[in-house]
């Protein structure tokens, strides 16, 4: 279960090998021998990295796992590093998950975010940019209808099944007696009766009969098909696309975002201010941020921002205008929330409209050429007709009386025998469809409910990744003695930590406390967006800010995540109960000659 991997010129590895075994694999080693670079060679055998390294116009990598060979070559084209072969994800969906997830390195977007305290919602909410969901979301629509469309068929062949079936009883019942009939004519037949004359006029008439049939057919068939396309070109002359409004619709749409925006940013500021100074209010604590004078009949207050002196009770009218102003603000936002709304749904029955309009114009186009080739197979079904009827006509003159008798019966015979197979093909293609009635209805419910999944995806994976978060924090404050006694990501996934029942900067916490906060949120999409099903390894660097013993904690609680855990590590951190991988033996950049 061991893999293997040569690096060739990838960051600052020029040559170098190593084995990497299920659990933990710790690159010991000072600055400067390889260590990050290691881990981005790694990096670049999953696809999510090109580090070439500086100076070279090529570089590889090759990993040999258990179930795949891995060989990939980074070349420069105009300045630009580019790849060669295909890495251990190929899809970019996977791969960003795995970058943002899995690959935990100094680089890493979500510790990084969370080091210099910006909001997680973008990065960890960035790969479901990559994963189409509309475009899922319209598939799924299309392979709906394509059920719905076969369910209806087999709906109808449900309900026709007995009329099909008593036709073929009464036609079988029919050609029984058709055939005692001719067994009783033959017994009486003259042997004076020509032969030849006898099955040409038998034959004539089969053929006369079968195409008798067929125009009927296709009379009911261009009669049928003829209605449709009227009812086609109908809805297409009253079907009304208001294209040239699209535009219009689209600027008003992005205007009418922005402006949403705009006043909930404005909410956003100003509830900062009102909530901040209100908790100072209400806790009597105003001397905590300013000078105040303790008066008789109201406190005397100097002014934090301009300096001059006022009234505690002024500042507290001022707060509860600045309240009614954010109220105001929100109904505001409620007002501007309906208009988007109203303008999405106008440009989504734009966008409905004018595909409804392609679609009938392909309808219309498929059912024009059906209508050409029916009337066609009428025209040469009435041909066959009338040359049958004339064949008819001579042959009848050489027989007599008592051989068209048996002939007419055979004839008979022979287009009941004709009716009786269509007939029987009929109600097996009618039997085939209504037995998918179930599987049908099953799929249509599967799709919808695919559907709805699609619609619900991001607001779920919130909700995952804030479960996620909440669990994997839990762990960490059991293993960890922390300053702070909680951490959790709010609705808009920004990150709040409590220290003392109340809300504290994240500019208050210690280098080890943040990196323990980026490795919850990391955690968090890796839960969120099941990245150990894409990829079995994690990949950890770059962490300065923890004690030995806090980074011997972390490991172990990351080592239950993942199948292979490579982590680099300084030589003055205690031994870990793994694979030590040494890089003493490689070449690297800042011991080779200036000529390699």
């Amino acid at each position: 279960m061991t893999w293997d991997i040569e690096i060739e010129r990838i960051a600052g590895i020029l040559r170098g090998s190593a084995t990497i075994e299920p659990g933990l694999n710790a690159v010991r080693a000072s600055n400067w021998q390889g260590k990050s670079s290691f881990v981005a060679a790694l990096k670049t055998a999953i696809g999510v990295s090109r580090p070439l390294t500086e100076g070279k116009e090529q570089g590889a990598v090759e990993l040999h796992t258990p179930t795949r060979e891995i060989d990939v070559e980074l070349f420069r084209d105009h300045g630009t590093v580019e790849r060669a072969g295909a890495p251990f994800l190929t899809d970019e969906y996977d791969a960003i998950r795995a970058e943002l997830f899995a690959c935990l390195d100094e680089r890493n977007a979500v510790r990084r975010s969370v080091r210099e305290g910006d909001s997680l919602d973008d990065v960890l909410l960035w790969p479901l940019d990559f994963q189409n969901i509309d475009e899922q979301i319209a598939e799924r629509k299309r392979e709906r209808e394509r059920v719905e469309t076969e369910l209806t068929q087999a709906n109808e062949a449900n309900r026709r099944l007995s009329t099909v079936q008593e036709n073929v009883t009464t036609l079988e019942s029919e050609l029984e007696a058709l055939r005692a009939k001719h067994t009783e004519l033959s017994d009486e037949e003259p042997a004076s009766a020509p032969q030849s004359a006898q099955s040409a006029l038998a034959q004539a008439r089969v053929e006369r009969e079968q195409a008798q049939t067929q125009i009927d057919r296709l009379e009911r068939s261009i009669e049928r098909t003829e209605s449709r396309l009227a009812e086609k070109r109908s809805e297409l002359d009253e079907l009304e696309t208001d294209d040239e409004h699209k535009d219009e619709i689209d600027a008003q749409l992005a205007a009418a975002r922005k402006r949403h925006q705009e006043i909930q940013n404005d909410i956003e500021v100003l509830q900062s201010v009102y909530s901040a100074t209100r908790m100072v209010l209400d806790k009597n604590r105003l001397d905590l941020i300013t000078e105040v004078n303790r008066e008789v009949m109201d406190d005397a207050v100097v002014c934090w921002i301009c300096g001059q002196t006022t009234q505690r009770e002024e500042i507290a009218a001022q707060i509860e205008e600045l309240g009614e102003q954010i109220a105001t603000l929100r109904a505001k936002t409620e007002s501007t929330r309906d208009e988007v709304e109203r303008l999405e749904a106008s440009r989504e029955e734009i966008t409905q409209a004018r595909r409804l309009e392609t679609d009938l114009e392909s309808e219309i186009d498929s059912l024009e050429g059906t209508l050409a080739d029916r009337r066609r197979s009428l025209d040469e079904a009435t041909t066959q007709r009338d040359e049958a009827e004339r064949r008819i006509e001579k042959a009848s003159e050489s027989v007599d009386e008592s051989v068209e008798a048996i002939t007419d019966v055979e004839s008979e015979i022979k287009y009941r025998e004709a009716e009786l197979e269509d007939a029987r093909e009929e109600l097996d293609e009618l039997q085939r469809r209504a037995q998918r009635v179930d599987t049908l209805q099953s799929e249509r419910a599967e799709l919808k409910t695919e559907i709805e999944q699609l619609r619900d995806r991001k607001e779920q994976i919130k909700s995952d990744a804030r479960a996620a978060f909440d669990s994997a924090m839990a762990d960490i404050l059991a293993r960890f003695d922390t300053g702070f006694e909680t951490a959790r990501l709010t609705g808009t996934f920004d990150l709040v930590v409590a220290r003392d029942g109340h809300e504290a900067s994240l500019d208050a916490l210690s280098e080890g406390e943040l990196e323990l906060l980026g490795f919850v949120a990391a955690l968090a999409g890796y839960e969120a967006f099941d990245v150990d099903e894409i990829v079995p390894i994690m990949l950890v660097d770059g962490i300065g800010g923890l004690a030995d013993e806090n980074l011997h904690t972390l490991i172990e609680y990351l080592r239950d995540r993942t199948e292979y855990l490579v982590f680099t590590v300084y030589p003055e951190y205690t031994a870990f109960e793994g694979t030590e991988i040494d890089p003493t033996e490689w070449a690297v950049t800042s011991n080779e000659p200036t000529t390699e």
